[in-house]
């Protein structure tokens, strides 16, 4: 790339608001002007940007130019960061042989290694949006510090923080992260209806969502998101390079898998063969092989169909929940909005259209869709359009770990975001002066279940006993769906807050199998929620039981205090079971047990404090 040229000075908070799509394969930024949304080309002359870094000379190189080099310098490029982004080595296991280059393990953020320099997912991002950043400078001739930025609407708060962390590593101020198929709606001149209820089906080249909006009188509202966040266009490549791969080990005894150069060559051919089939009835793969020979392979749309297919039909999964929890019939939609570049395919459309029972809309440049969305965002955000407002939701429930390992809600699934919500709790141990907060993401009551977002501690709770404190838990969602916690002791006034900022070790498979095995396992979950709530009941009888049974015998007598301990022994041995009947018949007979002694204990204190001066 050519050195960067001067640019006019600018305040930050008067330079323009740009829309970027920072894409799997390609990304690209937009602008609106003159009230219509443009691409602005890149340095290299294009509208988008392959989202490829080369760093075979001395300087990374970005695009077009990197492109040339995935399969020429296989070791030194990077390319599908966008699938790493938030996410660590342990999660990446299951994709990282199907990479050219090499994951470092370790923990935290998954390392690109790169010569005898490692990268991380976010610095390799950041890269991207830099030259975005360069190339908006250069269509517009004034300085670009600020963005919207979209992502996969299934993005968990990992992947949405690091996307957020490499725009401010390329320089740009993030002022909303927006999801894609929200973006893509305003493009595809939804806004124009007075109201209507739409699916946008986005596929895009590593990740899949499916989100259902209503629109009504300018105001987009998402009522339901569901995704898969390890399935997209690069997977058709993969089907592809695999059946490639079967038949030249079979033809020619050579393993692909142990040559990064030639795995590189059978995906850049996949790739180009499914580029060709979006227009063709028939493609040809050749590949140069080791040996000298050529594989070289005819393959019919008809083929290369049957091929893919299994794995598109993998979507209706999403489709289906999607529909589901927005509580509507895929008969009552008015639109089915197809984005991203493997749209374009025949057989994506024919399987959305076989989920939907609804012809697609395909009137907007795929790959453009995303980017255009963004932009109109940014101008609302510049205040130049007044006329839409967006209201999305967050993809998974939110709470805070309760006694007894049970997950307490606070955020539903599928609430809209920005949200705020409060909730009391209590201690549950006398002359407690701390609380830990465990903050969770999830579908399941028990904490083990779920994922572990944050953890702090709240501290200098004045000590009192059991159930008396009030701590007062704040979930906060802004609109760029990242979570703010704060917990605040009602009584010192001490606060403490925190911006939940994620470990990097969740799998994409955890994310996707939440919401199914909350489904799967409901009943069980409800079981043991109520016997955790029985068992927390009786624990608080048992402990105020067991205060009052030194002052048994001289208030009701020898034979009475005899009876409360027998009772009392029965309730602790129930709560080493799991009957919650038994556990709560248990302490209902030490509550009644213990009635005479609690009332002869009050008026002893009554009189106590009568008689102080």
């Amino acid at each position: 790339m050519a050195l960067d040229l001067p640019i006019a000075q600018a305040p930050r908070s008067q330079t323009p608001i740009v829309g970027i799509d920072l894409g799997t394969t390609n990304s690209l930024v937009a602008f609106v002007k003159d009230g219509e949304p443009i691409i602005l080309k890149s340095r290299e002359g294009k509208n988008l940007v392959p989202s490829v870094v080369s760093f075979s000379g001395e300087y990374p190189v970005i695009g077009f130019a990197a492109k040339k080099n995935k399969v020429k310098d296989v070791s030194h490029t990077v390319f599908s960061v966008k699938r790493l982004l938030g996410r660590g080595f342990e999660d990446l296991k299951s994709i990282a042989s199907e990479l050219p280059y090499r994951l470092v393990p370790g923990e935290g953020p998954a390392r690109i290694a790169i010569g005898d320099r490692t990268y991380s997912a976010v610095e390799i991002s950041a890269m991207i949006l830099r030259e975005l950043k360069l190339g908006a400078e250069s269509a517009l001739g004034v300085p670009v510090t600020r963005a919207v930025i979209t992502v996969p609407a299934y993005f968990n708060d990992s992947q949405r923080q690091a996307t957020r962390a490499a725009g401010k590593l390329a320089g740009l101020d993030v002022l909303r992260i927006i999801n894609e198929p929200t973006a893509a709606s305003l493009a595809y001149g939804l806004d124009r209806k007075k109201q209507g209820l739409i699916a946008v089906y986005d596929l895009g080249g590593g990740t899949f969502d499916l989100s259902i909006l209503k629109l009504e009188d300018g105001v987009f509202e998402v009522l339901a998101t569901h995704g898969n966040t390890r399935l997209g266009g690069d997977d058709l490549d993969q089907a592809i390079a695999h059946m490639a791969e079967s038949e030249i080990q079979k033809q020619f005894g050579i393993s692909v898998r142990g040559n990064d150069s030639l795995l590189a060559s059978v995906l850049e051919a996949s790739e180009a063969l499914k580029i060709t089939l979006a227009t063709a009835d028939q493609g040809e793969m050749k590949i140069a092989l080791p040996n000298g020979k050529t594989y070289a392979r005819a393959i019919k749309l008809s083929e290369f169909e049957s091929l893919v297919r299994p794995i598109l039909e993998k979507t209706k999964d999403s489709c289906v929940q999607a529909l589901k929890d927005a509580g509507i019939q895929a008969s009552e939609l008015s639109d089915l909005v197809m984005v991203g570049g493997p749209t374009r395919l025949k057989i994506v459309q024919k399987v959305a259209e076989e989920i939907f029972g609804l012809k697609p809309n395909t009137s907007v440049h795929p790959d453009e869709v995303v980017a255009t969305g963004a932009a109109i965002q940014a101008d609302i955000l510049a205040g130049n359009n007044k006329d839409f407002l967006l209201l999305d939701v967050v993809p998974l429930s939110l709470g805070l770990e309760t006694y007894g390992g049970i997950m307490s809600v606070l955020i539903p699934r599928n609430s809209r975001i920005p949200t705020v919500v409060k909730e009391s709790f209590t201690t549950f141990v006398d002359n407690q002066t701390g609380v830990d907060i465990h903050v969770l993401q999830g579908e399941r009551d028990r904490v083990e279940d779920n994922r572990s977002l944050s953890r702090f501690k709240l501290n200098k709770i004045q000590p009192q006993p059991a159930g008396i404190p009030r701590i007062q838990v704040s979930f906060l969602i802004d609109a760029d769906g990242i979570l703010n916690v704060s917990a605040h002791d009602l009584k010192t006034g001490n606060i403490q807050s925190i911006e939940v900022k994620p470990t990097f070790g969740l799998t994409d498979a955890e994310v996707e199998k939440m919401l199914m095995s909350g489904a799967e396992h409901a009943e069980a979950d409800v079981k043991y929620r109520k016997l955790v709530e029985v068992k927390n009941e009786a624990e608080i009888i048992l402990r105020a039981a067991e205060r009052k049974l030194a002052d048994a015998p001289k208030l009701v007598g020898e034979a009475e205090a005899v009876k409360i301990q027998a009772k009392v022994t029965e309730l602790r041995v129930s709560l080493a079971g799991s009957d919650p009947e038994v556990i709560r018949n248990a302490g209902n007979a030490v509550n009644e047990v213990t009635k005479r002694l609690a009332e002869l204990l009050m008026k002893e204190a009554l009189a106590s404090a009568v008689k102080r001066p």
